[in-house]
């Protein structure tokens, strides 16, 4: 048996990058993801792209930050399959600016999609998984849900938010077996991080290369960035977790940038 096999997992952000790429993996380990993502007609084309490797998908149009959107996607899955296994918690976007210049509008827009999106998409989904007794939630935090960089004020509050929110769910999920963890990537190449690289340039008055060199890729071991695959690695361990032993608890994918 594979790890995943029959297991529903709802991957949120999962019509491309790292969310598609984990949307991937459960699938080739028996898995059937459900691509949850803003953008239907993408998250459509992933899930006809796995089904054509003779894996089941499933495709919800979901806006994270929108409640009545997110419980019809979770109504949409459950209508269909009965069940929830597995959340991924992963959309999100980026903006970058000096905190003394951020626009009110920006920082709400940020944390809405990293926050709001994490609680309204762990609150549809816990109803059903405690009514299972079992569940495993899975969120995309960042290294900077541990350590703090210039230029990223609401991303790094909203990172480390999502550890605090894991804590708490691995409290109030442990009678029901549901667990929920946290992933902490470095950089990872996704157009993400390359819409960062002129921006950081921009503010910080250096070239591309440097920013590539000196900021965001400094402090690894390797001067390597993260890969989706990387990620994807630590995210089905916390998916496949047998019981409550490491709920709660964070892992750093980074190529050493980081250390706990």
């Amino acid at each position: 048996m594979s790890r995943f096999d029959g297991r529903v997992a709802i991957v949120t952000g999962a019509a491309s990058g790292i969310g598609k790429e984990i949307a991937l993996r459960i699938a080739a380990e028996g898995g059937i993801p459900v691509i949850a993502d803003l953008n239907l007609e993408a998250a459509n084309a992933a899930a006809t792209e796995i089904k054509a490797h003779g894996r089941d998908a499933f495709a919800v149009a979901m806006n994270v930050t929108d409640e009545e959107q997110v419980d019809k996607g979770v109504a949409e899955v459950i209508a269909k399959f009965g069940k929830i296994d597995i959340l991924v918690s992963n959309a999100g976007i980026q903006i970058v600016k000096p905190l003394v210049d951020f626009p009110y509008a920006d920082w709400k827009k940020l944390l809405s999609i990293h926050l709001d999106g994490a609680f309204l998409t762990t609150r549809a989904c816990i109803k059903h998984m405690y009514a299972a007794n079992y569940g495993r939630v899975v969120y995309m935090g960042s290294v900077h849900s541990k350590e703090a960089s210039k230029l990223k004020a609401p991303y790094v509050t909203a990172k480390h938010g999502l550890v605090g929110l894991a804590k708490v769910l691995a409290k109030e999920g442990a009678e029901h077996h549901v667990t929920a963890n946290v992933v902490c990537p470095g950089f990872v190449r996704t157009p993400l991080v390359d819409k960062q690289i002129p921006e950081q340039a921009h503010e910080l008055g250096i070239t591309e290369e440097q920013v590539i060199k000196t900021v965001m890729l400094k402090d690894t071991v390797d001067g390597e960035f993260t890969t989706v695959d990387d990620v994807a690695d630590a995210v089905l361990f916390f998916a496949a977790s047998k019981n409550n032993a490491l709920t709660g608890q964070s892992m750093v994918v980074s190529h050493g940038w980081f250390m706990q």
